[in-house]
């Protein structure tokens, strides 16, 4: 089905690793924001708003689109083959991302309590939050290039 997109694989694959940089550097970046945020920012200040449009801007704008990209990258190269359902690096790199798509809704409902004016989370709970997305990438990237198993 995707044997025309053959000749594109060394593009594909550019442009997925691309689109994980800018997912994961956002991944990396909104909690930080949230630690601040929450610490820093009573809620209707100026400081919150300045807050609420970073958060708003990094989702939307970077993360999003970029979340996206790698998703449809990734996919349209387990079409063409580079997945081995047989092998267990295969499993724990998509295990890890699909956990790691699920850290960037509970990102973005966060998100939304804050421009809510709801947020209960205090600036630690989103600093352990924020070692999730380092935890995923580690599966990932020794999944992929060690290939343990």
């Amino acid at each position: 089905m995707f044997e025309f997109l053959n000749s594109f694989y060394p593009w594909i694959k550019a442009l997925h690793i691309m689109a994980v940089i800018a997912w994961m550097a956002g991944l990396f970046y909104l909690p930080r924001l949230f630690v601040y945020h929450a610490e820093r920012a009573t809620v209707g200040s100026e400081l919150d708003h300045t807050f609420q449009v970073m958060e708003e801007k990094l989702l939307r704008v970077i993360m999003n689109p970029a979340m996206i990209v790698a998703w449809v990258a990734g996919l349209i190269m387990i079409g063409l083959g580079a997945f081995d359902w047989g092998a267990g690096w295969s499993w724990v790199k998509i295990v890890s991302v699909i956990l790691m798509t699920g850290a960037h809704g509970w990102m973005s409902k966060r998100r939304k309590e804050f421009a809510a004016g709801t947020n209960t989370r205090s600036g630690r709970s989103y600093r352990l939050f924020n070692e999730v997305p380092t935890v995923l990438m580690l599966f990932i990237v020794v999944a992929v290039v060690v290939r343990p198993f």
